[in-house]
């Protein structure tokens, strides 16, 4: 059964080095997720998920930019198969639906920019 094992919604210390792959593990049968920075303008996350694993597929109304951190992931977007590798990244446009898979487990960086849509 996919689950989540864990989703931190507090932002990591401010003014304080970190590596961002060791911000994270990975947890047997599970997603995990981990709050960077959170404002009312957009945020930025760091994942995890175990072999196996995916996120359902969903949309939002506002433009995300992920890059895989560690590992390769499977990612749909618009029906449309991207496999993504260690350091590389994709912008899932705005309202597009997607989802991810984890046939190997991987961990990546979400960032989401909700402002600049007011045009």
């Amino acid at each position: 059964m996919k689950s989540q094992a864990d989703y931190n919604d507090s932002e990591i210390e401010k003014a304080k080095s970190h590596i961002v792959v060791e911000i994270i593990q990975y947890v047997p049968n599970a997603i995990l997720s981990k709050t960077i920075i959170k404002k009312t303008t957009g945020n930025i996350t760091v994942s995890s998920l175990d072999a196996g694993e995916e996120l359902e597929e969903k949309h939002s109304p506002f433009d995300t930019y992920v890059q895989i951190i560690d590992g390769t992931a499977e990612l749909v977007i618009d029906k449309k198969l991207f496999t993504l590798k260690l350091g590389q990244g994709i912008i899932i446009p705005a309202h597009a639906r997607h989802k991810l898979n984890a046939h190997e487990q991987f961990k990546m960086i979400s960032t989401t920019i909700k402002s600049g849509y007011e045009d």
